[in-house]
């Protein structure tokens, strides 16, 4: 509801700030809380900064006591499936530690909703597809177990406690602001995009593809990208839904639609009409085949409808990354 305040968890990150874009737009007052140890300052553009912890409590309850906010959007996770493998210890510190301390606070304060950044690794290798809300969850590295934790403890939550919450399943973000305030910054990089365009600006050597003998239709992984400004409509409308007294849920947000990583170089280079070397090599640990979303739920409980297609979604990331000397 608008003037309501919404604190925005890792709200300097790129889904979190995306977001706070869309709250501002739609009449919100978002209020970012992050430690920066992966958001930017620079993307804090849209309300007011906290600089804090999860694990803070502390902090914590100042910044709930300081700010009354009516929700909360909780984006502060650490997300590399591959760092997940090597540091385990680290993210269930923070994915769940964090999110759990977090969630204390909150209840403390009297929030009455709680939107939840999930991901669709929490359902593991997919046994059909499109996946929906009802596919088994099978997370298969302790990035998508952790996630996995916190979904059964909001819905333990909201069982027991009454504590609503809507866990946001997302598949891939991509994409940009369309006017290129703010976009996709990762340190390091390890999303396919933004490294594809990066080789396309001759920022990096080339581009490396995990897998070619899949089974799919060109032997490479297919993936259901979504623009980071649809995610936002889909925070925005999850916030609504809780504070008009919608109950718990658990969605997934992508488009439905697959695309291979053949088929993402070839319209990265036909939007950025540069050329540039791939090396193809052997499957990546950890990796599914296809991920593509059903999103029917979505759909029907949030009048959530993706807006952006690929074209889009490349030209909003190449438009960023071109005049973003940040990389």
């Amino acid at each position: 509801m608008a003037g309501e305040t919404v604190l925005v968890v890792g709200g300097a990150g790129y889904i979190g700030s995306h977001t706070c874009l869309e709250l501002a737009t739609r009449g919100y007052v978002p209020v970012v809380y992050d430690n920066f140890s992966n958001g930017h300052r620079e993307f804090v553009k849209w309300g007011q900064v906290e600089e804090g912890d999860i694990r803070d409590r502390v902090r914590l309850d100042e910044v709930f006591a300081k700010h009354k906010p009516a929700a909360v959007l909780h984006f502060a996770a650490l997300i590399e499936v591959g760092e997940s493998v090597k540091e385990p210890v680290a993210f269930y510190e923070n994915n769940v530690v964090g999110t759990l301390t977090l969630l204390s606070a909150a209840q403390a304060a009297g929030v009455k909703a709680f939107v939840f950044s999930s991901t669709c690794a929490t359902y593991g290798l997919p046994e059909s597809l499109p996946l929906d809300e009802t596919h088994r969850q099978a997370p298969i590295n302790p990035y998508g177990r952790t996630k996995w934790i916190v979904e059964q403890a909001l819905k333990d939550y909201d069982q027991y406690t009454s504590f609503r919450s809507v866990i946001l399943r997302y598949f891939n973000a991509a994409g940009a602001d369309p006017e290129g305030r703010i976009g996709e910054w990762h340190t390091p990089e390890t999303h396919a995009i933004p490294l594809a365009i990066e080789a396309a600006l001759g920022r990096r050597g080339g581009f490396k593809v995990f897998g070619t003998d899949y089974e799919t239709r060109d032997g490479t992984c297919v993936r259901d990208y979504i623009h980071v400004m649809d995610l936002a409509d889909a925070h925005v409308r999850a916030v609504d839904h809780l504070l008009q007294g919608g109950g718990s849920v658990a969605l997934n947000l992508g488009t439905g639609t697959g695309t291979t990583v053949k088929e993402l170089l070839s319209a990265i280079e036909d939007v950025s009409a540069k050329p540039f070397p791939v090396e193809y090599t052997g499957r990546r640990e950890g990796d599914s085949h296809t991920l593509v979303a059903n999103n029917d739920k979505a759909r029907e409980v949030l009048g959530w409808v993706p807006k952006y297609d690929l074209d889009q979604i490349i030209r909003s990331a190449w438009n960023w990354h071109q005049k973003s000397n940040q990389h």
